[in-house]
């Protein structure tokens, strides 16, 4: 299973599109995760023909509206996913909210993919995985250029790519599953 995810477009349609035309027509992804900021941007995306999941951001209105997930826990391939868009629990958190901290101690997760620092990465922490795909703004005071990821999710195996809105591949890595946690048959 093959998924792109972008995070932190705010409202630049713009390049969003330009990240989902790579993601969908050079990558084949089966779906796209936006990771908030603004969540309604992947509107967008939804033109494309994929499934979209989308989280809001940590700002927006939607974040204190109790009837719309702000984290939610997927299942990838047997992966176990956290979708958020900050990877530590935050102020405006309802307190409902799924506490990844929580969730990455008790090895509920193998994977948290988050936005809010505008800063690509691929780290692995507490044997648990972290990728921010970056940012969708044409700039950005933090100086990281634009950048979002693709992930293809294999059974015992995945593929992490970081690329740059010019397309290039920024950082690539694979990762075989550490058995810490079960996947769901």
């Amino acid at each position: 299973m093959k998924v792109g995810v972008v995070s932190d477009s705010h409202g630049e349609l713009e390049n969003l599109e330009k990240a989902v035309e790579h993601l969908t027509k050079k990558e084949k992804v089966e779906m796209i995760i936006h990771l908030g900021d603004d969540s309604d941007d992947a509107k967008i995306i939804e033109k494309f023909g994929v499934k979209v999941i989308k989280v809001p951001g940590v700002f927006e209105s939607y974040y204190q509206d109790p009837n719309i997930p702000n984290r939610l826990l997927e299942d990838f391939n047997g992966w176990k996913v956290l979708l958020t868009h900050t990877d530590v629990s935050h102020k405006n958190d309802l307190p409902t909210d799924l506490k990844p901290e929580k969730l990455v101690a008790e090895k509920t997760v193998e994977i948290v993919l988050h936005g809010h620092t505008h800063i690509p990465r691929i780290e692995e922490k507490e044997e648990v995985l972290f990728i921010n795909p970056g940012h969708l703004k044409k700039e950005d005071k933090k100086g990281y250029p634009p950048s979002f990821a693709v992930i293809e999710f294999e059974k015992e195996k995945l593929t992490v790519k970081l690329i740059g809105l010019d397309g290039k591949e920024i950082q690539a890595k694979s990762y075989q599953r550490k058995g810490k946690t079960q996947p769901s048959t």
